[in-house]
């Protein structure tokens, strides 16, 4: 019997052969090794000795201010400065039904368009921040592929 513990798809079979041939396959065994690995990930998880309450997301990336497109740069000082968007959806609640951010209370997450240039409409990408305060976000997250991965972004020193 073999045992999977944090295997990506990529270091695991999808399928094992059965006893006459037949193919089945594993993900009853893969999906419950993946919990285990979430649950002793999610317990391991410590700040200077103390265990905190983290929710894992599938945001693992981070990018700089300055490394975001100069469109995106834009965006961010229009939110801390608490400009108006040209857009109309720009500003609106974003309810995270990715569900690939940190879970948040409905409100919580507001959009942004990030223009690209040469496009006739919004495109793929985006800024969405969250906090209580929208100039003061406690957190934005930039995606270019229209919300499929979120990368924190960092302000740079």
């Amino acid at each position: 019997m073999s045992q999977w513990w944090c295997m990506t798809a990529a270091d695991r079979p999808a399928q094992a052969a059965s006893p006459g041939g037949a193919m089945r396959t594993r993900l009853g065994k893969a999906g419950a090794a993946l919990a285990v690995c979430l649950s002793v990930a999610a317990a391991l998880l410590t700040t200077s000795g103390q265990a905190h309450a983290w929710t894992l997301t599938a945001v693992a990336a981070t990018i700089q201010r300055a490394e975001l497109p100069p469109e995106g740069r834009t965006v961010l000082a229009k939110i801390e400065n608490g400009e108006s968007f040209s857009h109309p959806k720009d500003g609106s609640v974003f309810g995270n039904r990715e569900r690939l951010l940190p879970r948040q209370s409905r409100g919580y997450y507001r959009e942004y368009t990030v223009r690209t240039p040469g496009l006739n409409h919004r495109g793929a990408r985006r800024i969405v921040c969250g906090g209580e305060v929208v100039r003061k976000p406690d957190a934005c997250y930039y995606t270019e592929d229209h919300y499929a991965s979120f990368r924190l972004i960092i302000q740079s020193p």
